[in-house]
């Protein structure tokens, strides 16, 4: 099913809902307002302080989840460091990356990686992030047309391109940014935490049951706070 398909599916089931409901098919602006109003009048609840440097603080909680992590300059430099990751691991040099992304020059770092949402073949999943979580050194996905969500999910391999400046310190930070910048929430948010994992047999942590076996950080420090 398409991102679009999936999309129509989706309203046409929550229209069906708030029928029941005996509610207008679309959602009315007084509603989405009382919504708002709703959580702005909720106090965030106690959080612990965290030390001043996020970036190095989300680099260590990320590291202790068996995630691996790299800091580069610029975004120019992100495909060079994905290909030395690679190499160093003798992974495959195709799969997917986030058509967000599709501009940097993949091709000249000697990197086969083709603009779209991941495929069951792909073995490496490229991406970014919308914001990364220092207090436990989580990214925060939002799916679209250019970000599919698959991206992250189905490759043994998910490198995830990180600028500094989207390191916030708490999850709460991560949702207030969300809601200011994309007003309405995406169909699909994901918070990565590593490697995906169970301790289901036998007590044995394994990587790579339900998703990648591995996760990469590229930092870029251009343009950070």
């Amino acid at each position: 099913m398409t991102l679009g398909n999936s999309n129509v599916a989706r309203a046409a089931i929550l229209a069906r809902i708030r029928k029941a409901q005996g509610r207008p098919e679309r959602e009315a602006a007084a509603e989405s307002q009382a919504v708002d109003s709703y959580i702005r009048a909720r106090p965030r609840g106690p959080v612990r302080p965290l030390a001043p440097d996020l970036v190095a603080r989300f680099r260590a909680r990320a590291e202790s989840m068996q995630s691996t992590t790299e800091s580069v300059a610029g975004l120019a430099d992100v495909p060079l460091a994905a290909a030395r990751y690679l190499a160093a691991h003798d992974l495959p040099i195709s799969g997917c990356v986030w058509p967000e992304l599709a501009s940097l020059d993949w091709t000249g770092a000697g990197l086969a990686l083709q603009a779209r949402a991941a495929r069951d073949e792909d073995l490496v999943g490229v991406t970014g992030v919308f914001a990364a979580i220092a207090e436990t050194g989580t990214l925060m996905v939002v799916s679209g047309p250019d970000t599919p969500a698959s991206a992250s999910l189905l490759p043994e391999t998910h490198i995830a391109v990180v600028p500094e400046h989207l390191v916030v310190g708490y999850m709460e930070d991560a949702w207030a940014l969300a809601r200011a910048a994309l007003g309405r929430l995406p169909r699909l948010v994901n918070f990565i935490s590593g490697p995906s994992r169970t301790g289901d047999i036998d007590q044995t942590l394994v990587l790579g049951a339900h998703g990648p076996y591995r996760v990469h950080m590229i930092l870029v420090r251009e343009g950070a706070r």
